[in-house]
């Protein structure tokens, strides 16, 4: 597929068309504007317009567009990024760098941090540490806070020496589409129109508010949960996805009540057998879970704090004071703001997000990465890898795609559940039952043995297939530093690793890793999966 020919770049740059490679998408911009069902205004894609200004243009300046910009510009293109935040209902802002930077990946890791070194004051005693006594140690909100947003300013600020460094253009201001080459923005200088060969969509998205009284004036949400001003205090968290058990799980560790409702089930989407382990885990260290319930209303008392009033599936009512709600009930991709019709750019069947392949939209110059993408993973180094591929693709002569397969993540809640693959029940579902092997283990960290921390939710799992050498489906790991433990494993899962190769490898003594290498008992033997002596 071409691009509108009535377009060329002003720099004479021998940049190869991705268009060429997308054989199964419209042959021309104009076609699938024809085509589009949802266009409500008549579209003249194929205007001779000159000479575009940008080779490409990139809407939104978190991970996976800031990647592809910087790829692009050091390949030679011309390039812009708009970004621009809209304030939260309770006014939170943030600088260039996106959800992950300034409030997800980075001060939630953050924040678990903290969380973590105050359980580790108790493990230190134990140790041997001379320490005030454990239970008269306290912690410092303002201070966290401060430190984190220190941090987070810091980043923001290296970002943007990074694009004038790489001569991207950085223009502070939301940006929609006029037409499928021309993007209208309105910055402090005023309203501006920018055109561009090439047009990346990399907005991502916003949390979700449920249509409930005072949900919207009262609660918040992960946005700005990292920079409030005072503690949050009693806190309830809605939604029991990865988000909200994270959020459940630092505050629980800063010191402040937190209590999990869950609609459906803990970590819809994943392994169930981990979520409960996640789930158990986390009760044990005083976190509760109202289960299939949903809020009602919120109200705020004279005295500042929340009534709450939500009900279960029985129907029956319930209300509670505290002090914060935290909705986590799932996020939103901000598409509706571009104008899309505009460009004739369909949306996927959600309504919501951008249904392409290869990050191509059905418009032919239009891509997409990131959080807006229908059905791929709603990861940080998803979107950067996906971005520096396509500007590869784009500005390079590359034939290289992102392959969505096989992700790592890891879910930071005080017992880290670490993941690559399938889950048990999708494998099952893929291959048959008879068809699947599970292996799995209980094991003891040789941290906790001095402490003596329970084990009883460190648990790993590997499904495989059955036949041959047993090609590796899935990894899973409950465990400190699960993370780290996992980002290996993934590299091996991309090379289609096999239970007998995992089997002869050597494991590093003593970490907790090593457990992988030594797993050998299967759920379909009935055999005891707990731990036997640590050296033999």
């Amino acid at each position: 597929m071409l691009c509108c020919p009535g377009f060329k770049t002003k720099r004479k740059t021998k940049f190869v068309d991705e268009n060429e490679k997308r054989k199964s998408f419209d042959t021309s911009t104009q076609n699938s504007v024809e085509k589009s069902t949802n266009t409500s205004t008549k579209i003249q894609p194929e205007m001779n317009m000159g000479d575009t200004e940008y080779d490409l243009i990139v809407i939104g300046g978190g991970s996976g567009g800031l990647a592809c910009a910087k790829e692009a510009a050091g390949l030679g293109a011309k390039v812009a990024v708009l970004d621009y935040v809209t304030p939260t209902p309770i006014g939170t802002k943030w600088g260039l760098g996106g959800t992950c930077v300034n409030v997800g990946c980075i001060p939630k890791k953050l924040m678990h941090q903290a969380a973590l070194l105050g359980e580790a004051v108790h493990d230190a005693q134990k140790y041997g540490w001379e320490l005030p006594e454990a239970s008269t140690i306290k912690h410092n909100w303002e201070s966290l806070r401060e430190a984190v947003q220190n941090h987070i300013k810091s980043v923001n600020w290296v970002t943007r020496v990074e694009l004038r460094d790489k001569k991207v253009e950085y223009i502070n201001g939301l940006g929609s589409f006029k037409d499928p080459h021309t993007i209208e923005t309105v910055t402090k200088q005023g309203q501006r129109l920018l055109t561009g060969k090439y047009i990346l969509i990399a907005v991502g998205g916003r949390p979700r508010y449920p249509d409930i009284p005072g949900a919207v004036e009262y609660g918040i949400t992960s946005d700005d949960i990292f920079s409030l001003d005072s503690p949050p205090g009693k806190t309830l968290i809605v939604g029991a996805g990865y988000i909200g058990l994270e959020c459940a799980g630092f505050l629980n560790g800063l010191g402040y009540e937190a209590t999990v409702m869950v609609r459906s089930v803990p970590l819809r989407g994943f392994d169930q057998q981990m979520a409960g382990i996640i789930a158990e885990s986390m009760e044990l260290k005083g976190i509760k879970f109202l289960n299939k319930c949903l809020p009602t209303s919120v109200k705020k008392q004279d005295n500042g704090r929340l009534l709450i009033s939500w009900k279960n599936n029985q129907n029956e009512e319930f209300s509670d004071v505290f002090d914060t709600i935290l909705f986590a009930i799932g996020r939103k991709a901000l598409t509706q703001e571009l104008l899309l019709d505009n460009a004739g750019v369909k949306l996927s069947e959600d309504g919501d997000k951008l249904d392409c392949l290869n990050e191509q939209t059905n418009i032919p110059h239009i891509y997409a990465v990131g959080d807006v993408l229908y059905r791929k993973p709603e990861l940080t180094p998803v979107a950067i890898q996906a971005g520096k591929l396509l500007a590869k693709r784009l500005f390079a002569n590359s034939q290289e795609v992102m392959d969505y397969d096989n992700v790592a993540t890891t879910i930071f809640t005080p017992m880290e559940y670490g993941t690559v693959g399938l889950s048990e029940e999708v494998a099952i579902q893929r291959h048959g039952e008879e068809n699947i092997e599970t292996y799995h283990a209980y094991y003891k960290p040789t941290e906790f043995f001095i402490p003596q921390r329970s084990i009883v939710h460190c648990y790993i799992k590997v499904v495989a297939l059955r036949t041959g050498d047993q090609q590796i489906l899935g990894m899973h790991f409950v465990g400190p530093q699960a993370g780290e433990v996992i980002q290996g494993f993934a590299a091996a899962m991309k090379c289609n690793i096999t239970f007998k190769q995992l089997s002869n490898t050597v494991g590093i003594h003593p970490t907790t890793a090593e457990e992988f290498t030594r797993i050998n008992i299967t759920k379909r033997s009935g055999k005891d999966p707990n731990p036997q002596s640590c050296c033999s």
